[in-house]
């Protein structure tokens, strides 16, 4: 044996396991075929957000939430609808709420993560309380953003490599999983030449050697497909409409899929492929990293959202309440892009940028820097994008605004009259309190929340308001995220064959294993749930696999 334990994937999921693994005295082999400066994977790009029920920085902003409601607001969301496929992922979506809702806060405070204190309020439902969305703000940062929920982590892998216990090896591919007598004991793969690519850029494939390391248990936590947009496009559910011709990429190319199919050839059970979590408010990154490299806009509720021909997206489809349901309803739509219109005022307010890099205050743990949030003027991230970016126009009129518009397509499919139309319906809902337009209810209501008034909602103004201006449109684009299914594996981790037995020696946490079970989340997610997904299912992964050996 070349360990207790081999690893293979050193995102977040695969440190937690490894952690845990160290922590119980195991000896941990741990794989990546990137380069050391990769350590992290994924989770050092994200914006740090997790879903915590019932924590202090809920009470302390006025929201009164509860294990029950987070419930209840999972299984709509999730709409769990499969006898054989979600019979885990049920088990799992329990075992997660309870944790969410329990112990989940005080374990990374003893670790040492602490939260912004402003609770976001994402995936906002507006389909009926039984229907998908948080009812309530749940939505906690992490300050330092991913790379602050790392952080822990990381020292504690480290201080392990100092100790002995775990090795890491870097550029080491793997290829296929070793068996003696039906029991995995082993992986074998490709040593892929060194590389000196900085975080996240794509690196060489060329092959320097091969490897073949056995152990008493392999842990699998090597990331989903969203950086594979052949994958994405293969496995894209009907339900959703056609995939795009034209995808942003929210992750790295190395989320390539390829331990999932190749744990499939060694027998195991991928459940719930057609699942998955793409965000409709793509935009392209004037300073990419990766090929395709696109960032979402995290938005705030004012905007006013059209689809490529200019009309408006019907109701409850505004921006942050309804991920999927948007996306569905814009692939029917027969065009790729969608459009905001907005103002100055909105977008200083309103707009934050998704990722560690597009956040450098939080990130930084900067308090000189985020106190310039609260002054006049949108965040200097999003200006950037503003000023550089390809898929914004600015105008100081509508006729303007829309010319634009059409210039960002390679044929004019907006007609100014029936943007017209829309702009100025909407605006003259805003005349007295009250309305039938059921966005500015939204977004009255959504300005009783203390955090949304102080941080995330402007006051209700009308779009040609000279004042408010000038105009604003960000062209959209769909961004590949998240695969929502995966290996299907039970409460230990242990990943199982088609016949819904374990696969001997094969455990798997994280995206691979669609975040515990073959996909907790169903067809929908609560936002906040990717990162602590990662987490519990590391731990759970790593806690068995080190009683098993």
């Amino acid at each position: 044996m070349d360990a207790d334990v081999i690893v293979v994937g050193a995102g977040l999921a695969g440190l937690v396991a490894t952690a845990e693994l160290a922590a119980a005295g195991r000896r941990v082999l741990l794989l990546d075929q990137e380069n050391a400066a990769n350590l992290g994977g994924q989770a050092f790009w994200s914006f740090g957000g997790l879903f915590l029920v019932d924590s202090p920085e809920q009470r302390r902003m006025g929201v009164r939430d509860s294990h029950e409601l987070a419930r209840q607001d999972w299984a709509g969301t999730a709409g769990f609808d499969r006898d054989r496929e979600d019979r885990w992922p049920r088990e799992w979506a329990r075992a997660y709420v309870e944790f969410a809702a329990g112990e989940k806060r005080a374990w990374l405070h003893r670790l040492g993560v602490r939260f912004f204190p402003v609770v976001g309020w994402a995936e906002r439902g507006g389909s009926g309380a039984a229907g998908p969305g948080n009812s309530v703000p749940r939505f906690h940062v992490t300050w330092g953003t991913g790379p602050g929920l790392l952080e822990p982590f990381v020292r504690q892998v480290r201080a392990a490599v100092d100790a002995g216990l775990v090795q890491v090896a870097f550029r080491h591919r793997v290829d296929g999983l070793t068996m003696t007598d039906g029991v995995v004991d082993g992986v074998q793969g490709t040593v892929l030449e060194p590389s000196s690519t900085p975080r996240g850029a794509p690196s060489s494939r060329t092959a320097a050697g091969h490897f073949e390391r056995h152990a008493g248990a392999v842990v699998v936590t090597s990331g989903g497909i969203g950086g594979n947009p052949g994958l994405v496009r293969r496995y894209w559910p009907a339900r959703l409409g056609t995939p795009p011709a034209h995808l942003l990429t929210g992750v790295p190319a190395y989320v390539d899929g390829r331990m999932l199919e190749t744990a499939v050839a060694a027998g195991a059970s991928a459940v719930n492929r057609d699942r998955m979590w793409h965000y409709t408010e793509g935009i392209t990154n004037y300073a990419p990293v990766w090929p395709g490299h696109g960032i979402r806009i995290l938005p705030g509720p004012s905007s006013l959202w059209l689809d490529a021909t200019g009309r408006r997206l019907p109701v409850p489809l505004f921006p942050g309440f309804d991920t999927l349901a948007t996306l569905a309803h814009l692939r029917r739509t027969g065009h790729d892009h969608s459009w905001f219109v907005l103002t100055q005022r909105i977008i200083e307010k309103e707009f934050a940028l998704s990722g560690s890099e597009q956040n450098p205050d939080l990130t930084g743990k900067d308090l000189r820097l985020l106190a310039q949030r609260l002054r006049p003027g949108a965040p200097g991230p999003v200006e950037a994008f503003k000023e550089h970016g390809a898929d914004f126009v600015v105008a100081d009129t509508l006729a303007d605004l829309v010319a634009g518009m059409n210039a960002l397509t390679p044929e004019p499919l907006l007609d100014p009259a029936r943007v017209e139309r829309e702009v100025v319906a909407r605006d003259r809902e805003l005349a007295n309190p009250f309305t039938k337009d059921l966005q500015v209810a939204a977004l009255r209501q959504a300005r009783t929340y203390r955090g949304d008034r102080l941080i995330r909602v402007a006051a209700p103004h009308r779009l040609l308001d000279p004042a408010a201006g000038p105009l604003i449109a960000v062209k959209l684009h769909v961004l590949t995220r998240k695969t929502l299914g995966g290996l299907e594996t039970d409460l230990d981790g242990r990943v199982l064959r088609t016949d819904g037995a374990p696969l001997p020696g094969l455990h798997a946490a994280g995206e691979v294993a669609g975040f515990g079970g073959g996909g907790m989340h169903g067809y929908r997610a609560l936002e906040g749930t990717f990162l602590g997904g990662c987490l519990f299912s590391g731990r759970q992964a790593g806690r068995a696999a080190a009683a098993a050996v």
